[in-house]
């Protein structure tokens, strides 16, 4: 990303230094500067585009260990003088909290080697606008040029480039940009009363890793047509495999149940399970930040302090939470560098790949089932059970016999994670939470 000739950083260093003048005991100024690009075509007509650029400057002021905070899309200096004096007046009239405070210094900022980490691509930014509708309308061409495709939900292909800056009172001051491509399809098939759908799409940090539109499309119709001539089944307990997406979204929950926030508001079954087995010896989960390349991958997380690596799970064994500093403060804990926004948030989270290929892990099932997606909500961290509506395909005799449809799946995660049988070899890192595929060995299919 181009320089900024407003010399961003060393604003958020004057109003750092404004602030610890006027009175805060601790401050931390942070500014984001983005822009996007992204283009939506459905029947190879262009629906929406849009090119936006935002700037937002953020402050937060604790005062006597009580907490504020400002936030600014208007950078003129004015403004920001008295963003921190209404910051501070409020911050007086908060409740003090003893585990309030930025987080200790780690590194110096000069320690990091961001450019190792691979975030940006200047081919991104090069790309010129007809370029990505033309990507986006050739991605559904070929997908509605397929005999058995009905209908398309539409195509799209977009750009983002951001810059952070994070400056604060201890020290900590350092800036990255990153950058962000996507192509993606969703299509239909299937007559008035049998219809069925279906999407992929790709997301990479360097447009040259970006899957063409031949390869989204086919993959697309292939996910789309599978789904035709569904049947209904009778409600039972089967083996089922997760396919990686629906293997990703499964961590998803897990991340929930290991973040300090539900641990030390005990809104997690897994609270107070550190050290001790929580899963087989087939799974080992972890959130990497350094990563080269990969979309959850930073140099610090939202409050400077530095990415890792951490082992969540290590074969079966909950080593860890993931903690931004309030929430390893309130746990006795340490930072792991997963701090978002005021929350917790992922890096690279992901479980690693197993020995089995996916058709072999197929081919061991005697009859169940192949989830391929789900609907709706029904994931309740504070049991860890899970109750979603569902789709897939049945499995006889190790091979795939047809899809079904109109059902529901349901289980425990605590079980489950006690109950996989075999990990894919497959992982891809197609966000930044991943998985393989996974075989469990009972869950409950509702049907008829």
């Amino acid at each position: 990303m181009k320089k900024d000739k407003d010399n961003l950083k060393g604003l958020a260093e004057e109003l750092t230094a404004l602030g610890l003048k006027k009175g805060a005991d601790e401050i931390e100024v942070s500014i984001l500067r983005g822009y996007e690009f992204n283009a939506e075509v459905r029947m190879q007509e262009i629906e929406n585009l849009v090119e936006a650029g935002s700037k937002t400057l953020s402050i937060k002021i604790i005062k006597d260990k009580k907490t504020a905070y400002a936030s600014s899309e208007d950078f003129s200096r004015e403004i920001l003088d008295k963003l921190i004096a209404s910051c501070l007046q409020r911050a007086e009239l908060g409740n003090p909290d003893e585990f309030a405070g930025l987080p200790e210094r780690k590194s110096a900022p000069g320690e990091m080697d961001i450019p190792a980490l691979k975030l940006y691509d200047p081919e991104i930014v090069k790309l010129p606008a007809d370029r990505k509708i033309k990507l986006a309308l050739e991605t559904e061409r070929i997908g509605l040029a397929d005999s058995r495709i009905t209908n398309s939900h539409g195509a799209s292909c977009g750009t983002t480039e951001a810059q952070t800056i994070l400056v604060n009172s201890r020290g900590f001051s350092c800036e990255y940009a990153v950058t962000s491509c996507y192509l993606g399809l969703g299509l239909q098939a299937g007559t008035t009363d049998a219809k069925v759908e279906d999407y992929w799409y790709c997301s990479q940090r360097h447009f040259q890793d970006l899957e063409p539109p031949e390869q989204i499309a086919q993959k697309t119709i292939a996910r789309t047509v599978r789904q035709l001539g569904a049947k209904k089944i009778e409600t039972q307990n089967v083996p089922v495999v997760f396919e990686p997406e629906m293997s990703a979204g499964l961590l998803g929950f897990l991340f929930t149940c290991v973040s300090g926030m539900s641990i030390y508001q005990k809104a997690s079954f897994l609270a107070d399970k550190l050290g001790e087995p929580i899963g087989n010896e087939l799974i080992t989960v972890i959130d990497d930040g350094l990563m080269p390349g990969k979309l959850g991958s930073r140099p610090f997380d939202s409050e400077g302090v530095p990415a890792q690596i951490t082992t969540v799970i290590d074969r079966g064994v909950l080593r860890n939470y993931l903690c931004n500093t309030y929430a390893a403060r309130k746990l006795n804990l340490k930072s792991t560098g997963n701090c978002s926004g005021t929350g917790v948030g992922t890096q690279n989270f992901y479980m690693q790949a197993g020995k089995n290929s996916p058709v072999e892990i197929i081919k061991s099932v005697e009859k169940g089932l192949l989830l391929i997606r789900t609907i709706g909500h029904g994931l309740n961290p504070v049991t860890g059970d899970i109750s979603r509506g569902a789709y897939g395909m049945w499995i006889e005799k190790g091979e795939i016999a047809y899809p079904v449809t109109e059902i529901t799946i349901s289980g425990n995660l605590g079980k489950m994670l006690n109950e996989i049988e075999m990990v894919g070899n497959d992982l891809e890192f197609r966000t930044a939470v991943s998985g393989p595929t996974i075989k469990f060995q009972e869950l409950t299919i509702g049907g008829t």
